[in-house]
């Protein structure tokens, strides 16, 4: 039988919850920055402004490889199912970031590649980590920023 647990403060007050929001908080403040940058088509940075895109859009930007991957490689390096990654890249599709084309390697697949708009995008997103890596060494100080980087990175490696 379940037992009422008195204090379950305990839920929202781990590593796990504090990670989860962060990268929310983080993601978020990625495509604020986004949305403001004037060398990225006015289109995507309305998108942006307007919630349109959201941080599942980011996972596309962050896992594509340069020279394009297969929607079943992408999936898997964003952790998603092959079907939410599909219609994440069909709405990136329709916004002119990505092209599907043919793989030289297989001609019954297709490779998901970066167009010149999604290029810039992707440039981008590089300024706005930068910048929002550099808020949160303000925000908590270089020496803990220092620790939490390193501290994560050997967590996941």
């Amino acid at each position: 039988m379940f037992k009422s647990v008195s204090n379950d403060s305990w839920r929202q007050a781990h590593v796990g919850h504090w990670l989860s929001q962060s990268l929310l908080r983080f993601d978020a403040r990625v495509l604020s920055l986004m949305s403001r940058n004037d060398e990225i088509p006015l289109a995507l940075s309305n998108l942006a402004a307007r919630g349109r895109l959201s941080a599942s859009h980011v996972q596309i930007t962050r896992h594509l490889a340069i020279d394009g991957s297969r929607l079943t490689e992408l999936a898997k390096r964003a952790n998603m199912s092959k079907q939410a990654m599909g219609k994440l890249v069909e709405q990136c599709e329709a916004w002119g970031l990505v092209t599907r084309q043919a793989d030289v390697r297989d001609a019954r697949a297709r490779r998901i590649v970066f167009t010149a708009v999604g290029l810039s995008w992707l440039q981008a997103f590089r300024q706005a980590v930068a910048q929002a890596e550099a808020e949160l060494r303000v925000a908590v100080g270089a020496e803990v920023a220092t620790v939490i980087a390193i501290g994560l990175e050997a967590y996941c490696a």
